[in-house]
Order: C-alpha cells, then structure tokens, then sequence
C-alpha cells in the first residue's frame, strides 16, 4: 500500500504499479527511469497538507500537485466534514492557473462520491469571494484550488472551515489526521460528473452568488455620495488583474461604487496560466506593473491598482512629488487605508469604543500607532491571514472586540466582517476610494503618506527571502534557524539586541511556530521566518526614524548584516 512505502524509489515503484493510477500519469514516470534525482525530488515525501493546505509544483509523485493528491486530499476533508456535520456541503472555488478547473472538479466530484454536496463556482472566481460564499451559503468547508503568485508551474489546495476562515492549526491537524488514513488511491471515493449532478451532490453557482458578494462589498463604501456626485468619473484608475480571478470582480465593485474611469491593461486582462508577461504574477513586485505604469503615463493615471491570480492581495502604485509612479509597499497602503478607514469613522461619530485592528507580527508598527491614534485597539497574530480570521470569529462570538480592518505587510486586507481572508477586492476599493477623497481635498495619496511620517515617525521596512529548494534547502532552512535560535546576536550592525521574542515557545497567547524576531534598542526589529507555502527562508527587517534619508540608512546597515550571517549559512 502507498502509505507503507518508505523510500522514494519504491513510492516510484509503487505508483508505476498501482492500478488506480492512469496510463498518462505511468508514462510521465516511465520518463524519468533513471533519473535518481529527479525520482528523490518528486517522492522522498508526499506533498505536506499544512495549515494552508497543499502547495507545490504541478506533475505525478507524492511531492506533486495532482488529481491523486488532491483526490486525497479531498477524501482526507470528506471524512472531516462528515464527522463535522450530518448534511455537509463544501464550496469549491480556483483561479487562473494551469489544471485549476480539473483539480477544483476533482475535489468536487471526490467529495460526491463521500456524499457530501460540492457547490462548485463555474470558472475563476476570488479566494476571498469562497470565503463570502462559505458564510452565505452556511457550508461545512471551502476549497480554493490556487497558488497565489508563485511561478506557473506551482499550484495549490486551500481548506477553509465553516466561517469561512483557513483552517487553523487544530482543524488542519484533525484533516492531516484524515488523509494519513487514506491506505491508497483506490481508498478515494469519487463518482462521476453525471452522477453527482443527478444526484443533486454537485451545484454550480455563479451570476447570483457573484452579484451578493459584489453588493457586499460595495456596501462597505466610506464615500459613496462622493464618488457619484462627480469624483468617481475625475479620478483615473488603471487596473491590472495579472491574468487572474480580479478581472470581472474589481471592475464590478468600482463601477458600482462610482469608478467611470477604469482603464484596463489590456495584455494582462485574459486569464493566463502562464502569466506570460510577467516574471511573476506578484504586485508585491514593481515589475509586475511594467504594462500598467506605461498605460497609466498614457491616461495620466491617478492610481494603479493590481492584483494577483487568486485576488487576495493587492498592490497599488502611486504618483510622488516628481511626478513618477511608485509602487506603495503593503506596509504604506495598509496605513493609509487604516487612517482613511478610522478619521472617517471618527469624523463621523461612528467608531465604536471597542473597535480593534488586527496586523501580523511581521507588519510594520506605523498602521498601528495610527489606529491608536484614533482610539482603537490593536491586536498582533502569527504571519497569516488564517490567524486574523480566527481573532474575528472569537470576536464575533464574544462581543469583546468590534473588528474596524485586519492586514499584513505581504499585501493582504481586509475590512468588514463578511468574509475571513484577505479581499483584494475591497482593498482596490478602498485605496481608491482614499485616494479619490483625498484629491477632492488637493492631496495625492503620497502627500498623505508623508503627512503621516510627519506625524508619526518614518517608518521603513525591508523584506529578503532566499529560496532554498528540494530535500537539501528544507534542511538548509533548518540550519539557519537552528544557528539563529542557539546563537542570538547580543548586537548587531552596531546596536544593542534587547530582546529575543522566539515564537515556537507559544509566547504572548499565540500558537507554537517557527519564527525568531529580534527587539533592537533603538526601536527597530529583524524577523526569521521560514515559509509556510515555498521553498523559503523570509528575513523581515523594519526602522523608525525622524526622516527618510536616516530611516534609509539605518534600514540598509541593518539588512546587510544580518543577511551576511544568513547567506554564510544557507
């Protein structure tokens, strides 16, 4: 049986021989005899179903993306709806990329086959939109098949729980618990499209659904009356979907907000698994804003806005004091948005006294000191948007906390309580929204960044990653870590460390994981993380100063050594 086998040529062996296995997937292996290196790499372990999911490169083996390991996947979740509720239902969703259409089928007709209902979304739609729907339609779980912006030749398997949050550690590890007692692939139950149809097990959804989630948002506008008496039709936008599941959504809720004026990059408006006009599909990057900054020059663009394949995060671009467009960090537009959401709250009389934003770890101090500001509360979780959904379900239940906007530096955001992952959706509202309403005021959303530094401080930060692949970088990774927990730096590039906050010790109420984040005494801080989803280590490095040029300086000596001491590990 496949979960018998130990090494990885006999788990080679063993899917060659496995008669559940098809004919296409044999002769992909057949193409690989001999290739002792390529066979280590595809099964020295099968795919590992995290809090996240499953994520990986697409192709047959066990550390593959594939209708088998999905199939898996799906009959692992199968039994865990079913312990969960005597009438389960999942809701399925998925993006742009390659094979996504025939993995999220797969799921749904694996799920069939358990008797469990699939409502399953006809073509791409946003991950936070599976979220909205989970909640609407009071289903068990969600799936999202998507890698996010990793490069084409990844894909992914995301499980959400009945509030519509990814699964967090204690749910994930009962479905780990699920799929490890899945023997073999002829273990997985799954009965055909005809079938489940007929059935009454598979449910298609979309105009109706797609319309709810879109007045949903819209509904979440701070500004409307504004954006319809004229400023909506003056201010330009340029907006980007990167080839993926944003196109029709975003373009819906501006236009319904009051957007007139929303000039789409035509190259990347089509959905495309190979996101063949950018090395990656990431608006963390500014080049994946290339087309669009030349299309903005052209319309003489307010704003840019894009976002990645599955439509959870979103970056924006702006004009500075010269005239050129810069590519805002998740950090800035994560302020800006939180002082844009919380004075127009104030102004209004409508902030509740225990009002709360959520930010991760990893995420700069400045949105935080903004809402605080304002007399909000904030609240820091684990790197992940999972962690800030898990805060508004606890208080939605306890009433403790009135939630005003959750994000994290990796361009994730979030405002209103209808769904519980990151929406770029809303986010591209919001930040045009902002930066409509300020230049009804004479301002560009660069002059109220500045303004904020004025007020609360420069704040920069920096993040480095090093992509460390297959069995050797997982134990590169480890290594680093293990250097950096044993051997703490007492200073570093010449300031005093004064304090060592080491997360896999379950500090400050939050759960166990792998994470070192280094307190320096002038205020400024360096975080290791390994990544939960790549072949990653992630150093996060962030400064607070009186000015840029100081804040520059400052965060440039700091990277330097502590990626000198990384690099002579990895």
């Amino acid at each position: 049986m496949i979960g018998m086998v130990q090494t990885a040529k006999e788990r080679y062996e063993a899917w060659l021989n496995d008669p559940a296995i098809d004919s296409a997937t044999k002769e992909e292996l057949a193409g690989i005899a001999g290739n002792d290196k390529e066979i280590e790499d595809r099964f020295y372990r099968d795919l590992e179903f995290g809090t996240g999911g499953l994520r990986g490169v697409m192709g047959a083996g066990t550390n593959r993306l594939n209708a088998y390991t999905v199939g898996k996947a799906t009959q692992g979740l199968a039994a865990w709806t079913l312990a969960k509720s005597s009438t389960p239902s999942v809701v399925i969703a998925h993006d742009s990329r390659n094979f996504s259409p025939e993995f999220a089928l797969e799921a749904a007709l694996v799920l069939a086959g358990n008797g469990v209902k699939a409502y399953l979304f006809k073509g791409l739609r946003p991950t936070p939109q599976l979220s909205f729907a989970v909640r609407a339609l009071g289903a068990t779980s969600g799936i999202v098949v998507t890698a996010s912006h990793n490069p084409p030749e990844y894909n992914g398997y995301k499980a959400y729980g009945s509030d519509g949050c990814q699964l967090v550690p204690e749910d994930a590890e009962q479905v780990i618990a699920a799929i490890q007692q899945v023997s073999g692939f002829d273990k997985v139950l799954r009965i055909s499209q005809q079938e489940a149809e007929a059935s009454g097990l598979l449910i298609w959804l979309g105009d109706q659904e797609d319309q709810d989630y879109v007045n949903t948002v819209v509904s979440h506008s701070l500004n409307s009356d504004l954006l319809k008496s004229g400023a909506g039709a003056e201010f330009s936008v340029v907006y980007t979907p990167l080839h993926g599941a944003g196109n029709m959504p975003v373009r819906h809720v501006l236009a319904q907000a009051g957007f007139t004026n929303v000039h789409v990059v035509a190259q990347q408006e089509q959905p495309d698994g190979y996101f063949s006009t950018v090395k990656s599909p990431n608006p963390e990057e500014r080049e994946a804003f290339t087309l669009a900054i030349e299309l903005a020059h052209q319309v003489g663009a307010d704003i840019i806005v894009g976002t990645d394949p599955d439509c959870d995060r979103m970056g924006a671009v702006v004009r500075n004091n010269e005239g050129e467009y810069v590519v805002l960090s998740g950090n800035q537009s994560g302020a800006i948005m939180v002082h844009y959401l919380l004075s127009t709250l104030k102004e209004r009389g409508q902030l509740p006294d225990n009002g709360v934003v959520v930010k991760t770890i990893v995420t700069s101090e400045m949105g935080a000191d903004i809402a605080r500001h304002y007399g909000a509360g904030v609240v820091n979780t684990l790197t992940g948007f999972k962690y800030i959904g898990e805060k508004m379900t606890q208080y939605e239940k306890t009433g403790e906390h009135s939630f005003l906007f959750g994000y994290e530096e990796s361009y994730g955001y979030l405002a209103g309580t209808y769904a519980r992952d990151k929406d770029a959706v809303i986010a591209s509202l919001y930040i045009c929204e902002a930066a409509a309403y300020y230049k009804s005021k004479g301002k560009t959303l660069y002059d109220v960044l500045l303004e904020l530094y004025a007020q609360f401080g420069t704040y920069l930060e920096h993040l480095e990653s090093r992509t460390l692949k297959g069995i050797d970088g997982v134990q590169q990774i480890t290594s680093i870590m293990e250097n950096w927990r044993n051997h703490p730096p007492v200073e570093i590039a010449g300031t005093a460390v004064g304090k060592v906050l080491d997360y896999s010790l379950g500090i400050d109420g939050l759960p166990r994981e792998n994470v070192l984040k280094y307190m320096l005494q002038d205020g400024s801080w360096f975080c290791l993380r390994p990544s939960g989803t790549e072949p990653k280590i992630k150093v996060y490095f962030a400064v607070r100063s009186n000015n840029q040029n100081e804040a520059t300086d400052a965060l440039k000596r700091l990277t330097q050594a502590v990626m000198a001491r990384v690099d002579n590990k990895a």
